[in-house]
């Protein structure tokens, strides 16, 4: 081991010792990781030889628990223990290697092969990315040096150490190495500067593999390609995270016709081909392996998406035999001194052998601690008794009548005290009901243990004294009040609180009947805990049945390892032995955790005859073995192995039988059974005679029990699984094998069914719930026909088996444990096992592993989960988990849906340590698991997948199809806004025609009326302009621009302004200049990197001629900071406006026509393209005018506007629609909002606004950041009772659930709920729709998403499954018509159809301006024709798909109103399987599949649907979100995602409107500047 060059081998036995003891402490969680290294360092402080010149820098190498002696495990949590033989034993203990019920070394093999025919394909699959921080302790833990002398001599790491050591040699001189390394193999850039901010020596990352990497390489089954592209250390400044105000997008070329994926270069021209394309390169060629064969039969589901169901493949094996009969075990002989019930056996001996030890207990270090005879049993069951039904309240009230259910609460390190509650309740004749100790108040199974004592009306618990103690308590000292439980009292039963009884009192000891005599819980697959009752009948029988099988005598000494409140350890350790005065010698858990080899020692110390354990014992006992050289265990005559029905028990019992047969153990002395809750002892091994030939094992094939049938594995040894019988059915018993689902129908002799058992030995019933009992214990089998078979009732054992022959039982499985996958069965178990196989030792904590099945997309889908070692590093986990999906995939022919990692010891456990499944799997679909590290295989697995639709070729023209519509009743889509109406007034004529005349003819008619008001954050308004103030103002503008500019009419000007009155003069001195306003936002002064390069872009693709700003805007264009991102040597020039002289220009220009243009209007849309359009003066008044008819606008009346005043319907009601209709605007700029939220709405509440503007994004703010302070507005006097309409401003799809809690969270201030509404422009036609003060409130339908993606609209009811409510985008403005055209095909469409939305009206665009000169490209966005029905009129194409609806509502003339509905941008769209899906409804799932998902995207990269989740909660949740955006995601939308990213807040880049910029994401992502938490790509 190369711990700073000390050789571990070389040192002291004692301190080897010490080591493994911290190791031990440090897996176990009982040391923290800090501690374990200064004790490790204070150890090895004067062993380690001084290594010149190495700094701090090389980390100190962990020692891990596999590297220790040998490659076995331990114990599943073995306590801190200080006595020198447990020491001693745990050196030679690794902690990690697996949990050997699963131990086969045939199986193992067989999955090294299966794992070595797919090295041979050599695919390799792409490695999550994960940000270092994320879940390591210290920045250089993953680059401890591999150790070398690890002594796991298996077969495989004798191979790799071999490949290694030759690279170790060279590499462990130098610490450099490691330290290059620890930067090369950094995840992601921002690890990489993070790995270097620790005061290491930068080196640059080399473009080589290291040598170790590329050679380990090829020593495991996959190379990875993370390693052939060096990683960026040159990260980029983060972006300031805070602020979400205004990213700009990259910006892309002009013409929405081009491809999106052919832009592959992003803003800064980073060519994409960095690590993430190469990873996702790599998932491609995952996903072109040839899948599971495709599945021919479908049903159709609502007759839209068609599922596949899976076909029976005409290959399966069929069961061929004949109909099994009923196999009937041996006679229960009749003996005559048998005693009427069990306490009578124990009344007896109490009497008659009161010296003779009934009970055993061992001290934690494996000693006896006390032995309890069967006098003393007697006597104080007798006392617990009399105390129970005497001594508990009054003589008229007694607390317990007999037949009252009383918990057992006894830890397993008190066997004794258990013994004398159950018999004491045993003689009181109440019913025992024993259960675990419950931890703490929300133990994981404490609160369905809850629902136990419920179901069994239990309200008492007894208990002793120490346990009493150690329960939690509430501060004033009472027993806390656990989770689910009803309300207990307590009873502490220690000897010194019981009562002698009364000389004349007797216990009433009946013959046994059929009244319940103890209930022993049950966990169930679900999770719940039920209660089997067991009769007085049934226990004495099953003492009886047991006691023939195992032939039991009077007086022999028997080992329990097991828990005696349940199962074997009950049966066997505390109620057969007493029937039979047997002396029990009872090993806890805890010693066996101490001490594993102690029952092996009792048994050579007592000559035990009968030993009762598990296999995990067998295991235990046999790895520490090596010091006990004088054991003896040639008296035991039965060594019964508890869960000799797991199909893996086989190879424990052979490796110990192996290991002690030279110590006298008897082959024919082991002894499997099966067993179940309710049917009791289901069958056992009888003890052979000697020299009779053992049993003969089944080597069946797992494909063939797959399909449930039994196939002798011949062809492929790798896919075998070796079964034990485990012996003859118990005696009085009759067993049949039924079909586990559906009517139990016998099976036939080579089917693999339910094991179901008549007996009188048996449970009767689960206590307290009749209905789940009579599916259980009272089956009646039929035959073929489905007719009964007889009359008498069996009980559901819950094992999956057959009959052998010679009548014996094979168990394959349990019901539990049955996954079943598109019509096949696989066992949890077997899974369990092949991933053990699978060299767990360097990742698998203690071979803790969880296998379970989801439910999602109509079938079951399997998932592992195991616990990670502490020390396991990311790259040896990953190579794990792919090597299990492969070992799975070939042996079980099965996809696993998703394979996780949890940290050690973070599973939910079961009382006795093993892992709580059920509450795993709770924990999985409720994002509680935190893994850290998952991978996801959906592609492998989901083999349902509907159809890809195919375009149908378009024989049928366009026409036809309108015919069709028509003939169908159907209307064509279209609707039209009011009349404009002629102008009347003469006086106005002139003012419509240009703004910059309507300008000033209010100058000269109405100098002081006030025109803009705008406020700062106080709430205070800083600036006003009055007609006259704002022309004199332009007036100066014009002067100058004139003056400096050297302008001719028709440049193009910039104005680069903050929000405010500034802008508007200088927008109205362009006009009267007869020069081009273009308007842009200026850069953000704290991030100029990111924004100054669009500004830049704006003016270069506006050919603009000069720069109009003010003085500090000025000097940052010029700055040095600037400089760093843009040519600032080559701006236009710039005029500063803020102090100019008073002069007036020589005139003021007029346009000639009303077709010149005004201004430009540039704007980026959410994909990422810029594009300038052209208004004209005719469209520029139209517009205004059509709002003013819209919202009823004039010169008395007063609006607030809280927009981005830079492009589109912000622009116009911002700068130009005051002027034209003479309304007073409030001005508030939204980035006012951040220092003071409430300034928009104390605004309206203040000047008592009745109509307002706002967008998204100060709706979010408004509703995020005020919506707990409402009653504090309230109580400031806020109103909002006076507001009549209240519009966002968006060019999207209303956001309903937005506006709709909105108004539900100011409702209190006085918000109508109707005020609400949404408006909707494009680039072509900047307003549309505008719901103004006139037309009826917006109506909301429910829409079928399934129909929307395949282009229809098909209404639903509110609330029915996959429905998506939309809301109307508003009244269509006057003078514009709106159609739904085909975007193919160019032909109108019907109402029931998604289609474009075209507009026809005088305001629209003229056309883009562009420096390419393309204008003929997208000449037809402007002046397209429908390709018949109307082909005179010219439309302009919007780029948005809609649909309209004829409402009931009227409009103002009286006719049926028309809705528009906006779904959303054709150029956002999805198109994945042949079906158009808008981002939104995607992103609309992803947020709601976790409660830590703040944001999220989605978009598409080479046909892989790509989700980036914002994380709001901590990184350890990272990875839960994983499974449950796969999850939901395939859910409602029948999609696979291919790469799920998780990210910072605030990484999704959001524009000034409040709309997510999705392509500028997929470039950073492309480009690997996210700088994610995780990456998971899922194969």
């Amino acid at each position: 081991m190369a711990d700073r060059g000390v050789d571990l081998s070389a040192l002291p036995k004692e301190v080897r010792d010490q080591l493994a003891e911290l190791d031990l402490e440090l897996s176990e969680g009982d040391i923290t990781q800090k501690g374990y290294e200064k004790k490790r360092a204070k150890l090895l402080a004067s062993y380690i030889p001084h290594l010149p010149n190495v700094g701090l820098s090389l980390p100190d190498v962990q020692l891990s628990p596999s590297h220790s002696a040998d490659p076995s495990p331990s114990p599943e949590a073995p306590g801190p223990s200080t006595s020198s033989a447990s020491r001693h034993h745990r050196a030679h203990r690794s902690g990690g290697a697996r949990d050997e019920r699963y131990r086969s070394d045939i199986h193992t093999e067989a999955v090294q092969a299966a794992l070595a025919k797919h090295k041979e394909e050599k695919m390799a699959l792409p490695m999550p990315t994960k940000r270092r921080s994320a879940f390591v302790q210290s920045p250089l833990d993953t680059c401890t040096p591999p150790d070398t002398s690890s002594a796991s001599e298996d077969d495989g790491s004798l191979r790799r150490k071999a490949a290694l050591s030759a690279v170790l040699a060279q590499s462990l001189q130098s610490p450099d190495y490691w330290i290059n390394r620890s930067v090369q193999s950094s995840s992601t850039s921002s690890s990489a500067s993070s790995t270097l901010s620790h005061g290491e020596p930068k080196t640059q990352p080399q473009p080589q593999p290291p040598p170790a990497a590329s050679l380990l390489a090829d020593v495991l089954a996959h190379t990875r390609i993370e390693n052939s592209v060096p990683p960026d250390v040159t990260s980029s400044t983060p972006q300031d995270r805070g602020s979400r105000v205004d990213v700009p997008p990259a910006v892309k070329g002009m013409s929405r016709g081009q491809s999106r994926s052919s832009i592959l270069d992003t803003a800064d021209g980073v060519p994409v081909n960095s690590r993430v394309s190469t990873k996702i390169q790599q998932l491609l060629n995952t996903l072109k392996r040839p899948k599971r064969p495709p599945l021919s039969e479908f049903f159709l589901d609502d007759s839209e998406e068609i599922v596949e169901v899976p076909q029976p493949d005409p290959n399966t094996p069929k069961p061929e035999g004949r109909q099994i009969i009923p196999v009937k075990g041996e006679p229960l002989g009749v003996v005559s001194n048998w005693p009427p019930a069990l306490q009578a056996a124990l009344a007896r001996w109490g009497a008659t052998q009161a010296k003779s030890p009934a009970l055993t207990v061992l001290d934690i270090t494996g000693k006896p601690l006390y032995t309890l005879t069967y006098g003393k049993l007697w006597s104080r069951s007798l006392k617990l008794a009399y105390t129970l039904l005497n001594k508990l309240g009054t003589k008229t009230e007694p607390v317990l009548q007999p037949g009252d259910r009383v918990a057992l609460v006894y830890p397993n390190s008190d066997p004794g005290m258990f013994w004398v509650a159950f018999y004491g309740c045993l003689l009181a004749e109440v019913i025992p009901v024993p259960i675990e100790v419950p931890l703490s108040r929300q133990d994981a199974g404490s609160q369905q243990i809850g629902f136990l004592l419920g179901s069994c009306s239990v309200s008492l618990a007894l208990t002793s004294e120490v346990c009493l103690k150690g329960l939690p308590k509430t501060p004033n000292g009472e027993i806390v009040q656990f989770k689910g439980w009803p309300r207990m009292k307590w009873v502490v039963t220690d000897t010194k609180y019981l009562t002698k009884p009364s000389k004349d009192w007797q216990p009433h000891i009946p013959t046994a009947n059929t009244d319940t005599a103890y209930i022993e819980y049950k966990a169930s697959k679900e999770g719940t805990v039920m209660g089997v009752a067991v009769s007085k009948i049934s226990m004495l029988t099953h003492c009886q049945a047991l006691t023939q099988a195992c032939n039991y005598c009077e007086g022999e000494t028997l080992v329990n390892v097991l828990d005696c409140k349940k199962d074997m350890g009950l049966w066997h350790g505390v109620l057969t032995s007493v029937m039979n005065r047997i002396h029990t010698i009872t090993v806890p858990y805890a010693v066996m955790k101490a001490c594993p080899i102690s029952w092996v020692q009792r048994v050579h110390i007592h000559k035990v005859r009968v030993a009762l354990v598990k296999c995990r014992d067998l295991h235990w006992a046999m790895m520490a073995h090596k010091d006990q050289k004088d054991t003896n265990l040639s008296s035991i005559r039965m060594l019964i192995v508890a869960d000799g029905a797991n199909p893996w028990s086989v190879s424990s019992c052979d490796a110990f039988l192996n290991v002690f047969q030279s110590h006298g153990l008897k082959p024919e002395a082991i002894c499997p059974c099966a067993t179940s809750p309710e049917a009791l002892t289901v069958a056992i091994r009888r003890p052979g005679a000697r020299g009779a030939p053992l049993p003969a094992r089944a080597i069946l094939s797992m494909g063939g029990l797959s399909h449930g049938v039994i196939r002798v594995n011949t062809e492929d040894k790798n896919s075998a699984l070796t079964v034990q019988d485990v012996g003859h059915i118990m005696p009085g018993a009759l067993m049949c094998i039924v079909k586990p689902d559906g009517p139990p129908q016998l099976c036939k002799t080579d089917e693999i069914g339910e094991i179901v058992i008549n007996s009188r030995a048996g449970g009767t019933m689960y206590y307290g719930l009749p209905g789940v009992t009579k599916n259980t214990f009272e089956v009646i089998p039929v035959n073929q026909a489905g007719a009964p078979i007889g009359e008498i009732p069996f009980s559901r054992t819950g094992l999956l088996g057959f009959v052998g022959p010679g009548s014996l039982v094979f168990v394959v499985g349990k019901i539990e444990g049955l996954l079943t996958v598109s019509g096949r069965r696989h066992n949890a178990d077997d899974l369990v096992a092949t991933a053990l196989a699978v060299e767990p030792v360097k990742t698998v904590y203690r071979g803790r592993i969880a296998v379970f099945s989801v439910t999602v997309f109509f079938d079951e889908r399997i998932v592992i989960v195991a616990e990670q070692r502490p020390d396991a590093n990311e790259e040896d986990s990953f190579q794990w988990m792919s090597r299990v999906l492969q070992a799975i995939d070939s042996i079980h022919q099965v996809g696993l849906y998703c394979l996780a990692l949890v940290p050690a010891n973070t599973l939910p456990k079961t009382p006795l340590g093993g892992i709580h499944i059920y509450e795993t799997k709770q924990s999985f679909l409720e994002g509680n698991l935190h893994p850290c590290n998952i991978l996801m295989c959906p592609h492998t697995c989901v083999t349902n997948m509907p159809k890809p639709r195919q375009k149908q070729p378009v024989d049928v023209g366009p026409a036809s199809m309108l015919v069709g519509n028509l003939v169908a009743g159907k209307r064509i889509a279209q609707a039209t806004g009011r009349e404009l109406g002629v102008v009347e007034d003469q006086d106005l004529i002139r003012k419509h025609q240009f703004l910059s005349e309507a300008l000033q003819w209010r100058a000269q008619t109405d100098p002081d009326h006030v025109l803009y008001v705008l406020l700062n954050a106080k709430g205070a308004a800083v600036c006003t302009a009055t007609c006259a103030q704002l022309h004199k103002r332009a007036e100066k503008i014009t002067a100058t621009l004139m003056e400096r500019g050297g302008l001719k009419p028709g440049d193009n000007v910039v104005l680069l302004y903050p929000p405010g009155i500034d802008l508007i003069a200088a927008f109205y001195g362009c006009l009267y200049a007869g020069v081009i306003p273009v308007t842009v936002r200026p850069p953000h002064p704290q991030n100029l990197t990111a924004t100054l390069p669009t500004v830049r872009m704006i003016i270069d693709v506006s050919k603009a001629v000069c720069i109009l700003t003010t003085q500090p805007l000025m000097r940052i264009l010029r700055s040095r900071e600037a400089a760093a991102s843009v040519n600032v040597k080559t701006w236009p020039t710039i005029i500063d406006t803020d102090d100019l002289p008073r002069k007036r220009p020589p005139h003021i220009y007029k346009p000639p026509t009303a077709e010149m243009l005004a201004y430009l209007d540039f704007s980026v849309s959410t994909t990422g393209m810029l594009t300038g359009v052209k208004m004209s003066h005719a469209a520029v008044s139209t517009l205004c005018r059509s709002i003013k008819l819209q919202c009823e606008l004039y010169s008395s009346r007063q609006i607030a506007i809280c927009l981005d005043p830079y492009c589109g319907l912000g622009f116009v009601l911002w700068c130009l629609s005051s002027v034209y209709s003479g309304h007073q605007s409030i001005l508030i700029p939204p980035l006012e909002l951040e220092s003071s939220l409430p300034l928009w709405l104390s605004t309206l509440s203040q000047y008592k606004i009745r109509d307002t503007f706002c967008s998204y994004s100060v709706m979010e703010l408004c509703t995020k950041g005020l919506g707990t302070q409402t009653e504090m507005l309230k109580v400031r006097g806020l109103n909002l009772s006076c507001v009549r309409s209240c519009v966002v401003i968006a060019e999207e799809r209303p956001r309903l659930a937005l506006t709709q809690s909105f108004s539900k969270l100011f409702k209190d201030l006085g918000l109508s709920p109707r005020a609400v509404s949404t408006a909707f422009g494009s680039r072509v036609n900047l307003a549309i729709c505008l719901q103004g003060t006139s037309g009826p409130d917006p109506s909301t339908v429910y829409v079928d998403m399934k129909s929307l993606r395949h282009d229809r609209v098909r209404l639903v009811e509110r609330g029915a499954p996959q429905s998506l409510p939309l809301m109307e985008s508003g009244t269509i403005l006057p003078g514009v018509r709106v159609i739904i055209v085909n975007p193919e095909t160019r032909g109108p469409l019907g109402d029931s159809h998604l289609g474009e939305i075209w507009v026809n009206s005088a305001h629209s665009a003229s056309g883009y301006y562009t420096i390419y000169g393309e204008e003929s490209l997208q000449a037809d966005h402007f002046n397209t024709r429908l390709s018949f029905g109307e082909p005179q009129t010219l439309w302009a194409r919007t780029g948005y798909l809609g649909f309209i609806k004829r409402t009931e509502l009227l409009d103002a003339s009286g006719d049926r109103h028309d809705a528009l509905f906006v779904v959303g941008s054709l150029d956002e769209t999805l198109e994945l399987r042949g079906l158009r899906y808008h981002p939104i409804d995607i992103e609309t799932s992803v947020s709601r599949a976790h409660r830590s998902i703040a944001e999220s995207a989605v978009f598409t990269w080479t046909n892989l649907l790509v989700v980036v989740a914002e994380l709001s909660g901590s990184e350890q949740e990272a990875l839960d979100l994983v499974p449950l955006v796969t999850n939901v995601v395939l859910e409602e939308h029948h999609l696979i995602v291919g790469v799920v990213v998780i990210v910072d807040p605030g990484v999704i880049p959001i524009n000034s409107r409040g709309e997510k910029q999705r392509m500028h994401l997929r470039d950073s992502f492309l480009a690997d500047q996210l700088d994610p938490i995780y990456v998971a790509y899922n194969m």
